[in-house]
């Protein structure tokens, strides 16, 4: 039953991230890849709201697993990072990593935060 929860949720996760990543790069110019750190960051921070509300496991399954696991993307902020290395753009890389990974945890302790205010 998990497993089908998790494919649900991944089923509205995916689409999403593409659309939202389409949609927020074709607002800005440069090479930076703004889609998939607008995405990443916001999937961070739905997953910390998520994990710090009291919710069965299904939630879980469907709404942290499936749908924020499809909605953020590690493999294509990888490989973005990496375009942008070889393409001699290694200080914008560099602040792609650090941003990324900054924003994420940043969003994700918001979450929770938010959660506790809520809770």
């Amino acid at each position: 039953m998990s497993a089908l929860l998790v494919a649900l949720g991944a089923a509205l996760g995916a689409p999403l991230r593409y659309l939202a990543d389409r949609a927020v790069q074709a607002r800005h110019d440069g090479t930076f890849p703004w889609g998939t750190f607008a995405v990443n960051t916001a999937g961070s921070a739905l997953f910390g709201l998520l994990l710090a509300l009291p919710a069965d496991g299904w939630v879980t399954a469907l709404a942290g697993t499936g749908f924020c696991g499809a909605l953020t993307t590690y493999s294509t902020f990888a490989y973005e990072t990496v375009r942008l290395a070889e393409t001699g753009e290694r200080p914008r890389a560099l602040l792609n990593v650090v941003a990324s990974v900054v924003g994420g945890l940043g969003a994700a302790w918001c979450g929770t935060l938010l959660a506790q205010a809520l809770s």
